[in-house]
């Protein structure tokens, strides 16, 4: 892209902020590409084809595509690159079940196969805190930063959690954990899919109850309607109490949903809104 003068004269750690608040966060090249320039191929002018009253040649048929393979050029999730079956929830829910430590369901999912986002994220991002923590927040997957340190909750909106967590007496090094639904990050950050979701799904209800929290806390509308089952957004979910269960908890866990700290970074009027859940989650530790 074109850059104005002030912005050729930007410290290179400055101009690469600016990058990625546009979201250009993943470098594919070393040269630029001019996507409004017309290819050779397509500048070479077609010679008008010519009647000789000979049959035209027939066609060569591409070799039929093996039995259960996709078509060329079908739409969908791209299979992963490693050769393996693609993953499914059964198969991931024995994996999580199988687990009887966080170690445990930490090397389940590095032996995970057959799932994209192994392929395309740099490091799985597993979770950060204590074990019997009084919160165990859980937000919907990696961004950027996450997925360079291999942490959950490391950037911007990391930050302005961690501050949050400070404001009702929690940290992650003392009483409290953090993670997410999915422990890879989608590429360009994009939302995830609901098959993500649905193989996901098992390794986080394991991780809750190897955990075992005092206090659930879904963070942002992904998470919130994943763990509690339901189909509102979190503008009429936050801040309301509901219950987790899991067969393998001895009783239900109370949840709170929580606005996620990136959207109060764009929205700072909310935060006033996510101060009062705050306090009802304290209201439930204490």
């Amino acid at each position: 892209m074109d850059l104005t003068p002030e912005q050729n004269a930007m410290p290179p750690e400055v101009l690469l902020e600016w990058y990625v608040e546009l979201g250009a966060d993943e470098a594919i090249g070393d040269v630029e590409t001019n996507w409004f320039a017309v290819s050779p191929a397509a500048a070479v002018p077609v010679a008008p084809a010519v009647n000789t009253g000979a049959p035209a040649p027939a066609a060569r048929q591409a070799p039929a595509a093996p039995s259960g393979a996709p078509a060329s050029g079908a739409t969908g999730q791209a299979r992963p690159r490693s050769g393996a079956e693609p993953a499914t929830d059964i198969a991931a829910g024995a994996l999580a079940a199988a687990a009887q430590s966080l170690g445990e369901l930490r090397a389940a999912l590095e032996g995970l196969e057959g799932f994209p986002l192994k392929v395309t994220a740099t490091n799985l991002v597993f979770g950060e805190g204590v074990e019997t923590p009084d919160v165990m927040f859980i937000g919907e997957a990696p961004g950027a930063d996450e997925d360079r340190q291999g942490r959950p909750f490391v950037g911007a909106s990391g930050r302005l959690l961690d501050r949050m967590m400070r404001s009702i007496g929690l940290d992650r090094a003392e009483n409290a954990y953090i993670t997410n639904i999915l422990p890879w990050r989608p590429p360009g950050n994009r939302e995830p899919t609901a098959a993500e979701i649905a193989i996901c799904l098992p390794f986080i209800r394991r991780h809750i109850a190897l955990v075992r929290p005092r206090i659930v806390v879904p963070v942002g509308g992904t998470a919130a309607k994943t763990l509690l089952d339901q189909r509102q957004g979190i503008m009429r979910l936050r801040g309301r109490r509901f219950e987790f269960s899991d067969p393998d908890l001895e009783q239900p866990l109370p949840a709170v949903p929580l606005f996620h700290p990136a959207f109060l970074l764009r929205s700072a009027g909310q935060k006033a809104l996510a101060w009062r859940d705050l306090l009802t989650i304290k209201q439930i530790i204490q």
